[in-house]
C-alpha cells in the first residue's frame, strides 16, 4: 500500500510542479507558495512546495480512510473528513483535497481515493500493529510511506518513529519528575500558574515537542493527562479542562507538512474523539515551523491564506521565545549531514543568542574544543538538544526528556555538549538502550542486543532536570543500561521493560564525569588518573590528521603503478559524462565531482611525480594518483600531513580516536612508510584511522619542500622523555636505546607499548573512546627492551626484508597462509 500510494503521490507532485511552472507568478498555488515563504519556510522552492502539497494530500487521504465509517458509503475524496483544529489547516485541506482543488490534478486525488477504498484496510491495520509493536498505524505508517515515496528525504529529516513503550517511558518519567522535583501534585496535568515576565498569569506546566512528527509524544501526554483527570473523578469536566487548561499548555513544532497534518488529526481524536471541534477561542498549538530557525516577524496582511500562515508563524514564535516552556519531550531527528544550517542555531551552538552569551558546545571549561572536524557537534539531534536546553534555561526551570542517538554519551567531539548539559541542569538520568549494530554491540552475557528502532545507530533516553532553586553545582549524573532483545520471553524484552517502568523504578548508577571529557559512561576513575598521566598521541606528534578519503575508490585506488597510470590518463581524456559512466562514478558529491577530478589530472599530467603507493587496508599496499589538491582527483588528500610522507624517507604511526566495535579487543594501531587511506587500519569495520608522521620536512617561502627533516615530536614530550629515561635524545634517527636514544627509538617504544597485551587489557575502556595515552615509566632498561621489540615488530608489519625470521606456525607445513578463517576467541 505504501508503494502504491507513493507512486500516486509522485505523480501528484509532478503535476503541481508543472502547474507552478505554467502559472509563473499568478494562480492559487503561487498564492500558497508566497504565503509559506513569507513567514513559515523562507527558503521553500517550487519543487519543495510541490512535494509538500503531494504528501499532504496523499497522506491526509490515508488518515481519513483509516477513520472512515463504511456504513456511510464508499470512501471518496468528497467523503473524506479532516479534523478542523486550526483555520490554516482547514483551508489547506480544502485546497489540496476538497472542493477547491485544481481540476488539473483532481483526477489523481480521485484515483488515490479509489485505491484506498479498495484496500483491505482492516487487515492492513491489524497486520501493521502486530508486526511493529506500534499501536497507531495512522501515526507510524508515515515512516513506510516516506521510505517508498522519497527515501532520501526520510534520511535527511530523520523520519524514524518511536515505539510506544519508549514514548510511554519518557512521558511517564517526565510526569514523575514534575511531581517529585517541583511539587506539582498532578504532574503533566497540573493546572498551577506562574507570573510571566510581563506580570501576567501563565500556566506553569507548558509542554513542547520541538520535532513533533505525527504527534506520538504529544498524544501520549494527552492520554496520560486524561487518565490523571479521570483518576481524580473529574472525567465529566474534561471538555472544560481541555478549553481552560490543556489547549493553552500543549505545543509542538513540525517542519514537514504531512506529519504536521496527521499530528493535528490524532490529537483531535485523542482529546475529543471523532467529530471533535475546538472551541471558538481555541486551537491546537502544533505549528508548521522549524524549531531551529530564529523567530520571525509575521505580517498578518494580505489574502486569507497568507493571513492564516502569518498567524501560524506568530503562534510558533511566541512559544519559541516568549512562553515559559517547562517540559520538552520528543525524538528529534539524527543526521550527521544536517539540513538545518541556519545562522541562529549555529550561533547558539557556539554560545551566541543574538547579543546574549548562551554557553557554547564548542568549548570545555573556557577552552575551545580544537576539533578539526566538528561533524558530530553539528548533528541535528545535538542542535535540538541545544534548542531544548536554551528554551528551559529561558524559563528558569523544567524537565527535558529525549530519545536520541547515544553517541553523545562518550564521543570526544561532544565533550563540550556534555559539559554544558552538566552546567545547565541539576539532575541527569541516562538510560542507554544500546542496540548499536555499527559497533556490533552484544549483551553482557554475550547474547544478541537489538535496537528498539529499525536503525543501526544505538539510542539512549535522556532525562534532564533544572530547578529554579539550584545552587549552581554541576549536575548529578545517573545512568542505567538496557540490553537484550526488543521482545523476548516472559519479561517482554526491552519493550516490555520500558512499558512497565519509569524514572523512579529504574535502578540508577551514579557517575562522576570529570575533565577533560566529562563522559556519561561508567569507568574506573582511579585507573583513569593513572592512564591520563601518560602522553596522548596528539600531544606527542603535533602534526597529524586522519587518512585520505578518495570518495571514489573504484577509480582512485589501483593494484599497480602501471594500472594507475593508464586509468588516470584514460579518465582525464574522456568527456565528463562518459567518464562517469565508464567508471561507474554515480552522482557528484559535495566535496567530489568528476569535473574537478579530471581537471586535477590534466593540471598534473606527470604520472612519474604523482603515482604513489598507498596503504589501503592492513598489509594491503596499492597505488593512487596523488597531487595534494583538495577537491581534486582525491576528495580529501590531507596534504598538510601527507606531504611529509611523500617528501622523503619517513615512518608514521597509525591509530584511531574511537573504536566502533563495542565488544572487540582494541587493536587499532599500525605503521606505514607511505600515505594512508582513512580505513587503512580496518577492512570490515571501516574504523577511521589517523596518521602520525615521525618526521616533518620543512617548507620554503613558496610552500615548496626543502631538504632536511626534523622529528615530529613536541618539545614538551621530548623534555618529559628525557626526564623519565635520562637518555640524550638525538634530533633524529636511531641511537642506542640503552644510552643515547634517537627519535626512532622513541617511535618504536610507543609502538611496542601499543601492542602490549597488558597495556591493552588494563586500559581497554579508555582506548575505545580517545587516542591512546603513552606512559613514561622512568625505567631505562624497560625503555631499551621495548624499543628493540617495537623496532622488530614494526619491521614485520612493514614486511621489510631485514625484519628477521618471520613468524612460524607450530604445525607441519610450508608456513604459508593460504586462506584466513575467522573464529571467536577461546574464553576462560
Amino acid at each position: 500500500l505504501a508503494a502504491r500510494m507513493a507512486g500516486k503521490a509522485r505523480l501528484l507532485r509532478d503535476g503541481v510542479a508543472r502547474i507552478l511552472a505554467r502559472e509563473r507568478e499568478a494562480g492559487a498555488f503561487h498564492e500558497m507558495l508566497t504565503g509559506y515563504r513569507a513567514t513559515l519556510i523562507p527558503d521553500l522552492g517550487a519543487a519543495d512546495f510541490a512535494d509538500l502539497h503531494a504528501q499532504t494530500a496523499a497522506y491526509g487521504l490515508f488518515a481519513a480512510r483509516c477513520l472512515h465509517d463504511p456504513s456511510a458509503g464508499p470512501f471518496t475524496r468528497r467523503a473524506a473528513v479532516f479534523a478542523e483544529t486550526t483555520p490554516f489547516l482547514r483551508d489547506l485541506f480544502l485546497r489540496v483535497a476538497g472542493p477547491e482543488i485544481d481540476r488539473r490534478i483532481a483526477w489523481i486525488i480521485d484515483d488515490l481515493a479509489l485505491l484506498l477504498q479498495r484496500a483491505d484496510m482492516a487487515a492492513i491495520l491489524e497486520d501493521f500493529g502486530r508486526r511493529t509493536r506500534r499501536e497507531d498505524p495512522v501515526v507510524h505508517f508515515y515512516e513506510d510511506f516516506l521510505a517508498a515515496y522519497d527515501p532520501g528525504l526520510r534520511e535527511t529529516r530523520g523520519v524514524y518513529y518511536t515505539p510506544e513503550p519508549v514514548v510511554s517511558y519518557i512521558v511517564r518519567s517526565v510526569d514523575r519528575l514534575l511531581r517529585s522535583r517541583f511539587g506539582l501534585a498532578d504532574g503533566l496535568a497540573d493546572t498551577a500558574a506562574t507570573v510571566d515576565a510581563e506580570g501576567q498569569l501563565s500556566p506553569r506546566v507548558l509542554i513542547l515537542d520541538p520535532a513533533a512528527g505525527t504527534g506520538t509524544f504529544l498524544r501520549e501526554a494527552v492520554a496520560l493527562i486524561r487518565s490523571t483527570i479521570e483518576d481524580k473523578g473529574l472525567a465529566g469536566g474534561w471538555a472544560d479542562y481541555v478549553r481552560r487548561h490543556l489547549l493553552p499548555r500543549l505545543s509542538g513544532f513540525e517542519l514537514l507538512m504531512a506529519p504536521y497534518a496527521i499530528c493535528h488529526l490524532k490529537l483531535a481524536l485523542e482529546i475529543g474523539g471523532p467529530g471533535f471541534a475546538l472551541p471558538e477561542d481555541g486551537r491546537l498549538g502544533v505549528y508548521l515551523t522549524n524549531a531551529l530557525e530564529e523567530a520571525r516577524e509575521a505580517d498578518a496582511a494580505g489574502p486569507l491564506f497568507a493571513r492564516e500562515v502569518a498567524r501560524e508563524a506568530a503562534g510558533a514564535d511566541a512559544v519559541k521565545r516568549d512562553r515559559p516552556v517547562m517540559a520538552v519531550i520528543g525524538n528529534p531527528p539524527y543526521s550527521g549531514h544536517s539540513a538545518n544550517t541556519g545562522a541562529w542555531i549555529a550561533g547558539l551552538l557556539r554560545g551566541r543568542d543574538g547579543a546574549e552569551p548562551a554557553g557554547s558546545y564548542f568549548e570545555v571549561d573556557g577552552r575551545p574544543l580544537g576539533e578539526r572536524n566538528p561533524k558530530y557537534v553539528n548533528d541535528d539531534y545535538v542542535k535540538f538538544f541545544r534548542f531544548a536546553q536554551w528554551r528551559i534555561e529561558r524559563t528558569g526551570e523544567g524537565v527535558l526528556g529525549f530519545v536520541t542517538n547515544h553517541n553523545y554519551l562518550d564521543a570526544p567531539t561532544l565533550r563540550g555538549m556534555r559539559r554544558r548539559l552538566m552546567e545547565s541542569f541539576d539532575d541527569i538520568y541516562i538510560l542507554d538502550l544500546h542496540g548499536n549494530a555499527k559497533k556490533q554491540e552484544r549483551a553482557p552475557d554475550g547474547g544478541k542486543d537489538e535496537n528498539v528502532f529499525d536503525i543501526q545507530q544505538g539510542v539512549a533516553i535522556g532525562l534532564f532536570v533544572k530547578r529554579a532553586d539550584s545552587g549552581g553545582a554541576p549536575a548529578r549524573v545517573r545512568r542505567a543500561d538496557l540490553w537484550g532483545l526488543r521482545e523476548a520471553g516472559a519479561d517482554g524484552g526491552k519493550y516490555g521493560w520500558l512499558a512497565d517502568n519509569d524514572v523512579d523504578s529504574t535502578r540508577w548508577r551514579e557517575l562522576t564525569p570529570r575533565a577533560p571529557f566529562y563522559l556519561f559512561v561508567p569507568r574506573d576513575e582511579a585507573l583513569a588518573a593513572e592512564y591520563e598521566a601518560g602522553w596522548r598521541l596528539t600531544d606527542i606528534f603535533p602534526v597529524n590528521s586522519v587518512g585520505i578519503v578518495t570518495a571514489r575508490d573504484r577509480l582512485a585506488i589501483r593494484w599497480t603503478e602501471e594500472e594507475m597510470r593508464r586509468a588516470a590518463a584514460e579518465f582525464a581524456s574522456l568527456a565528463e559524462e562518459e567518464a562517469r559512466t565508464r567508471y561507474n562514478l554515480g552522482r557528484d558529491a559535495r566535496d567530489w565531482r568528476v569535473a574537478w577530478a579530471q581537471e586535477d589530472i590534466r593540471a598534473h599530467p606527470d604520472a612519474d611525480a604523482h603515482v604513489a603507493p598507498i596503504l589501503y587496508r592492513p598489509f594491503d599496499i596499492r597505488c593512487t594518483y596523488y597531487t595534494g589538491k583538495t577537491r581534486g582527483f582525491i576528495c580529501k588528500p590531507r596534504r598538510a600531513v601527507m606531504r611529509h610522507m611523500r617528501a622523503g624517507p619517513n615512518l608514521a604511526l597509525l591509530s584511531c580516536r574511537q573504536q566502533s566495535q563495542a565488544g572487540a579487543e582494541w587493536a587499532l594501531c599500525g605503521v606505514t612508510r607511505s600515505i594512508a587511506e582513512s580505513c587503512a587500519l580496518s577492512n570490515k569495520t571501516r574504523e577511521i584511522g589517523s596518521v602520525f608522521p615521525l618526521y616533518v620536512y620543512p617548507c620554503g617561502p613558496e610552500n615548496t619542500l626543502e631538504r632536511g627533516r626534523e622529528p615530529n615530536l613536541s618539545p614538551e614530550f621530548v623534555e618529559a622523555a628525557r626526564a623519565a629515561f635520562e637518555p640524550e635524545l638525538f634530533s633524529e634517527g636511531a641511537g642506542d636505546p640503552a644510552a643515547a636514544a634517537g627519535s626512532e627509538d622513541i617511535f618504536h617504544y610507543i609502538y611496542a607499548v601499543l601492542h602490549s597485551p597488558e597495556y591493552r587489557r588494563r586500559y581497554a575502556d579508555f582506548l575505545k573512546s580517545d587516542f591512546p595515552c603513552i606512559p613514561l615509566s622512568g625505567n631505562r632498561e624497560l625503555f631499551a627492551t621495548l624499543a628493540g621489540l617495537g623496532r622488530r615488530l614494526a619491521a614485520l608489519h612493514l614486511m621489510d626484508d631485514d625484519a628477521g625470521a618471520p613468524p612460524a606456525f607450530p604445525r607441519p607445513g610450508s608456513n604459508t597462509v593460504e586462506r584466513p578463517r575467522y573464529a571467536e576467541p577461546a574464553r576462560g
